[in-house]
């Protein structure tokens, strides 16, 4: 419950982007995860909303407009967005019946595996939390079992890049430059219709690649709009990138990726580019209202990939045969027959990685009310993969690696993803959690440059601030001073999910990560139970019990 000061009486003009209203009269608790009303939307009752519908139990006539409806009603499709874009990343308030929370990591006294069971040498340090990716002879091999998504064309993706393609690099785990990139670029150059240079995309490869030291890969992603311009082939043949990764889709929204566009420039730049632009930026109306200052921004879409079996298969073929080492797919929370399709067909073209994104994670820039309300969440999602996987498998047909996506963020919830879908997800998928280490270690970084300057008193302070730093600055000596606040803190975060899921897996006696299984968690509820075939935590063990027992 957050606790808002609402106007209960006629007259008190709303601040728009201010979440806060003053009553001297009363306090109204509202609950944020009720419709109409979200810190998201910057949207807010009067009083306490009707459970159904999220309006006030008693809509005043003379409110200016606290809530989503109300709002809507001045602003329109702005307000379908979190806000403010840009500065935000959003994710799901949605308490969906049954998420990661709802098992719990076994635990064992007796032995260990992967080492010796040894007191003195199965200590959590010694935990191996290295997994590899990929098909055939062509591995990944990643320090850590944890990645981060696509980094695409939003602004706040733009503006955090270096940090995180520096820290990914440093940490050895695979990166996804996200869609749109080059087509977003305002200084990209095209020669019949296709994309022959990209400064942004050009500066986000630069960065990774000179940081890059053996782990990890970097991979860049195509939607519909990125294929047509030739973004695989500039990619991959101008600028040495690796891997491509096709996207069907994500777990926040079950539509193409939009920005927000400031200036009718803009708009128009993008709409000649070929992207879908509303409202239409060439509209007389549309330009006069801009001036006028009524429409104050324009929204950037992408269009709807049709998926079809050949077509994939076809274009895996295509991107190996103009030079990609990895192909991979990303595919998102829609129904379960499209994830068949995504198994199905990643199996047949044998690709490299398959990421399966869930409901409930978050993005820079969806549409709010499908963030919360479209999509099959997570854990119900990678218990679907897990069925799906194993039936192709005891048909003796190719497993590629997996990945899952959805709201992870710290060590338990990565044991529990790789357990709950073993032996086939190799890796986990983050995003927004990354991008809020980045922004914290920019903003404590920046702070400690206003107090003490860039010089000596300044190094000593991040330090003091970022407890890898030190770490940091004696594996890279002088260049230590290129490495950003934001990378400082991706990696300190890396540092500390890495140490926190050595120390679960010493719990559970693993000491290697492709030893974690589904026995290794159990079900709270029989809901759990029901949904992910683990066995509810009062059934585990039952014939080992007896067994014991006698």
């Amino acid at each position: 419950m957050v606790r808002w000061w609402a106007a209960a009486h006629e007259g008190l003009s709303l601040i728009s982007g201010n979440v806060e209203f003053v009553d001297s009269e009363r306090e109204v608790e509202v609950s944020l995860s009720k419709p109409n009303a979200s810190a998201a939307t910057m949207t807010t009752t009067r009083v306490t909303p009707s459970p159904c519908s999220g309006l006030c139990v008693t809509c005043v006539d003379g409110c200016p407009g606290y809530c989503e409806v109300g709002r809507s009603a001045l602003r329109g499709k702005e307000v379908i967005y979190p806000q403010p874009f840009g500065k935000i990343t959003a994710g799901a308030e949605k308490d969906y019946p049954v998420d990661y929370s709802h098992f719990n990591i076994q635990g064992s006294c007796v032995g260990a595996q992967g080492i010796e069971a040894d007191s003195d040498k199965a200590i959590f340090p010694a935990v191996d939390v290295s997994t590899e990716i990929g098909a055939g002879d062509k591995k990944i091999k990643m320090k850590v079992p944890f990645f981060t998504g696509a980094l695409g064309s939003t602004e706040i993706a733009r503006v955090n890049w270096e940090g995180a393609a520096i820290a990914i690099a440093m940490c050895g785990a695979v990166l996804v430059c996200g869609e749109n990139v080059c087509g977003m670029d305002h200084k990209s150059e095209f020669k019949n219709g296709k994309v022959v240079k990209s400064p942004e995309l050009e500066r986000r490869v630069k960065i990774y690649q000179d940081w890059y030291q053996g782990y990890g890969a970097l991979l860049v992603q195509a939607n519909v709009e990125d294929t047509r311009i030739g973004v695989p082939e500039y990619a991959i043949e101008k600028l040495g990138v690796e891997g491509m990764e096709i996207k069907w889709g994500q777990g926040a929204k079950d539509i193409g990726g939009e920005v927000k566009l400031p200036s009718l420039e803009r708009a128009l730049e993008l709409n000649r580019r070929g992207y879908i632009v509303i409202p239409d930026p060439e509209d007389p109306a549309v330009q006069e209202s801009y001036k006028a200052g009524g429409v104050r921004e324009f929204e950037r879409h992408s269009r709807l990939g049709m998926v079809d079996e050949e077509a994939f298969l076809r274009e895996v073929e295509r991107l190996r045969g103009i030079g990609a080492k990895y192909v991979t797919l990303k595919t998102g929370a829609y129904r379960a027959a499209d994830l068949a399709r995504a198994v199905k067909f990643a199996s047949e073209a044998k690709i490299d990685l398959l990421t399966v994104d869930g409901a409930g994670g978050g993005t820079g820039m969806s549409p709010w009310r499908m963030m919360n309300e479209w999509g099959i969440p997570t854990v119900y999602i990678e218990s679907l993969l897990y069925k799906f996987l194993k039936r192709l498998d005891e048909k003796g047909e190719f497993i590629p690696s997996c990945a899952i996506a959805g709201g992870i963020t710290l060590e338990d919830h990565i044991f529990k993803a790789i357990a709950l879908g073993a032996p086939y997800i190799k890796a986990v998928c983050m995003g927004r959690s990354t991008l809020t280490a980045a922004m914290v270690g920019k903003t404590q970084g920046r702070l400690l440059e206003e107090t003490h300057g860039k010089g000596k008193k300044y190094q000593e302070a991040l330090s003091r601030t970022f407890i890898a730093a030190a770490e940091l600055k004696e594996k890279y000596g002088n260049d230590f001073h290129r490495i950003p606040p934001a990378a400082i803190g991706i990696y300190t975060y890396y540092d500390r999910i890495a140490a926190g899921l050595r120390q679960l897996m010493a719990g559970e006696r693993k000491f290697a990560l492709n030893l974690i299984d589904r026995d290794d968690i159990t079900a709270l509820t029989r809901e759990a139970a029901d949904v992910s075939g683990i066995p509810y935590i009062m059934e585990a063990d039952l014939e080992e019990v007896e067994r014991i027992l006698g």
